[in-house]
């Protein structure tokens, strides 16, 4: 009877072959410390139904307390983020690489993917002035990052 479950669980999965798989995307920006991040949890958040992003930085630093602030007022908790570096990923496959500054595009390693874009936002973190003008920035980069991946990605 047992083996008879174990069976029918297997018919069950193999009778769904065409599930799609989701596509993966890797953002890449200097320190993957606030435009990467905020385009990963974004897409995340919108599209991970179909797409699994991850992001890096060629010079990893930390996760910006303005990047985890804008996005906490989504409703996406990057509390736990780290910063990685570009590396990590040098072993794997992603359909899509997605450079946000012109830094990683001229210094990112080649990273094999279907298909390779660049849109470079301004760095909220080199912005100097106090609390509520920098958060202020941040939340305007967070913004033009959402709406550029609504252009581009909504239609896939």
């Amino acid at each position: 009877m047992i083996v008879q479950k174990i069976h029918k669980k297997r018919v069950l999965s193999m009778e769904k072959p065409n599930k799609k798989t989701k596509k993966r995307v890797l953002f890449l920006c200097t320190h993957n410390s606030a435009r990467s991040q905020i385009a990963e949890s974004l897409m995340n958040s919108l599209y991970g139904n179909a797409y699994a992003a991850s992001s890096a930085g060629v010079h990893p630093t930390q996760v910006n307390p303005y990047a985890v602030e804008v996005m906490k007022k989504l409703g996406i908790d990057l509390s736990s983020h780290s910063s990685k570096h570009i590396n990590i990923f040098q072993h794997e496959q992603f359909d899509f690489i997605v450079t946000l500054c012109d830094n990683a595009r001229e210094t990112c390693p080649f990273f094999p993917g279907k298909t390779v874009l660049h849109q470079s936002f301004e760095d909220p973190s080199t912005f100097h002035g106090n609390a509520e003008e920098t958060l202020a920035v941040f939340q305007q980069v967070r913004d033009q990052i959402k709406e550029w991946l609504e252009r581009t990605f909504a239609e896939e």
